[in-house]
Formats: C-alpha cells, structure tokens, sequence
C-alpha cells in the first residue's frame, strides 16, 4: 500500500509528516546543487550551513520564495533528495503526497506544485489551503458555521484567513514575513552602523534579540562582518533595541494587514471573532510580543498554541489520518 504522507513546502523550511508517525522531517527549503550535472550535494540542514560559502561549481539555492515556487526543477531535486532520505520510494511504491499551498495562489502557482511534487516521485498529489491545514492543527472547528481567525507568520509570506464552513471567506496577504524581517535587520546595521552581514547572521539576531514591542530587554549579542568604510572584517555588539527598530516598520505592515482583513470580514463573523478570538501561527508568531502586537492593534484576544510553526502539518496529519470522514471534502488527489 502506498504510503500516505503531507507536505508543508514553505519558503523557510519544510516539515514532512506520515499519516502513521506524525511529523517525520524538518527540514531547511535549500538544496546545494552541482553548477555542470545538476546532481544534488547537500539539502536541508548541510545545505543551508554553505549558503554564502559555495565555490564557483556549486550553487546552493532556496528554490521557494514569497509561499510560491519559483524553480521548479530545483525545488522537485530538494523533494526527492528528501523522499530518498525518508526512504519514501522504490520502483514499486510511490508515495501519495498532500501538499499545502498559501490561499489565492494563481493556477499556475498551484500546478508548479503539482508537478514539483510529480518529478520528485509522488503517486498523487492533493492540495490543501494552508489556512485551512493550519487551522486544524491549531485545534480550530473548521466545518462549523462559526467565524474564526488565523494569522499564520510564514517565512516568505504572512497570511490572515477567516474561515466558516470549512472556507475562506476574507482573506489577505502581505510578502512580508521571516525573510524579510532578516533583510530588515541587515539594512538598519548597514545603514545606521556601516556593517554589512549576511542573511544567516541576520536570522540569528532575529530569533535570540528579535521583539515586537518596546521595552522587552533580551540583552546584546556580537556579530561579525564586514567594516563598509575599511572592507575589513569587524566585530560590533548589537542590542534588543536597535533589532526592535529594524523590525519595526514590516512588522507595522503585517499589524495593517490583519486590521484590514478585520474590516473587511462580515458583520456576524466579526462577533464570532470577538468571541472567540484570532489564532496565531507560524514561524513568525514565536516572536516576543507579537501577540500583544496584534491584541493592542484589534482589541482581540489573540492565543498562540503550543507549536505555532508545526500547526500546518499537524493539521495535514489530522486529514491524512481522516481522509474518508470528516476531511474527505477537503482532500482532492490528482493521479499521475
């Protein structure tokens, strides 16, 4: 019997789960590929330690960016190099994968996905919102006709869904996330203290100093560049504060973006809201303060469950495991 797994493919990373084991990778989205054959050197984890330190021959590249595809060849070598790992297929079995994908993607977005998935030696392919898979992993009723909520902070891009009926009804979307609160902090050090560094010292200063609101104290942490007046390296102590005000303004952006979605929700799905709250996941929502970012913003009680970043697959778990009861309407394969 062909082996049932679900795949969250996000710009940052990506989590595999089976429908008998739970969550079985988290993994980096890299993968180091050879410049000549194309054969795959690294994926994961090793791959994303030699960004930035690859020679001429070797290309190590994050094939997904803003939730969506964008080299589709390269992103069904990272799959399959993660299907090889996971010992996921053979001549005779072929996994059947259920695939997230971020909602009001284009048709051509979707089926990149599809064939992404294909080349990297699925059976079957479904695609699920990623709203919808999250939702159910934070714990959320999605077939009930009851309004509720979700911010999901990804890597690439932060989306706000309100859902009802096992649907979107409102939703918005902004490709300001993980990724680019990275660029954020590298362009306030260069700019405000002439030190250029790279995006994975950047993602180091956001997770152990990063914070959402003023007045949180996480101490300091020294980083190594490189000196933009004397090109030499140099060694400078970065504060809380000054990560605050890097992240400052996208996070203003994401803060918009919620309100919006809020205005633009229907009047009884807007009391539901109120009721019961707005739901935050992600990556992202494990930033201190971003909770009370958002609560202070709408005036909404907002929760953050156990595991923000793991909600998405969790909750393709939860449908794998249920794929001909209560998530059968949700679950659509495509054969190959």
């Amino acid at each position: 019997m062909a082996k049932q797994i679900g795949i969250d493919l996000g710009t940052s990373s990506t989590m595999i789960c089976s429908k008998e084991k739970g969550i079985i990778m988290r993994s980096p989205s890299v993968v180091c590929i050879e410049r000549g054959t194309h054969d795959v050197i690294a994926s994961g984890v090793s791959a994303k330690r030699m960004i930035g330190k690859t020679p001429s021959n070797i290309r190590a590249l994050r094939p997904l960016k803003d939730g969506v595809i964008t080299d589709l060849e390269v992103t069904s070598l990272m799959l399959r190099d993660f299907f090889t790992r996971l010992d996921m297929t053979s001549m005779f079995n072929r996994p059947s994968a259920l695939v997230c994908i971020p909602h009001g993607v284009t048709e051509v977005e979707r089926r990149a996905v599809e064939d992404a998935t294909f080349e990297a030696g699925a059976k079957n392919v479904g695609l699920i919102e990623e709203p919808i898979a999250a939702a159910v992993g934070a714990g959320i009723k999605v077939s009930k006709a009851r309004g509720a909520m979700i911010i999901d902070l990804g890597g690439g891009v932060s989306e706000t869904a309100v859902l009802s009926l096992g649907g979107v009804v409102q939703s918005n979307s902004v490709r300001i996330a993980g990724d680019e609160l990275d660029i954020a902090i590298i362009s306030y050090l260069k700019q405000h203290r002439n030190v250029l560094i790279g995006e994975i010292t950047a993602e180091r200063l956001k997770k152990a100093l990063g914070t959402a609101i003023p007045g949180i104290d996480r101490g300091t942490m020294e980083v190594c560049g490189r000196d933009l007046r004397t090109g030499l390296a140099k060694t400078v102590e970065v504060t809380t504060e000054e990560v605050y005000r890097a992240l400052r303004e996208p996070l203003s952006e994401i803060l918009t973006m919620v309100k919006s979605t809020l205005e633009e929700t229907p009047p009884e799905l807007a009391a539901d809201i109120f009721d019961f709250g707005i739901v935050m996941v992600g990556g992202g929502s494990l930033l201190p303060g971003i909770d009370r970012a958002v609560q202070e913003r709408t005036g909404i009680r907002v929760t953050v469950p156990k595991a923000p970043a793991d909600c998405v697959c969790l909750g393709l778990h939860q449908m794998l495991k249920s794929a001909n009861g209560d998530f059968s309407e949700f679950v659509r394969y495509k054969v190959k």
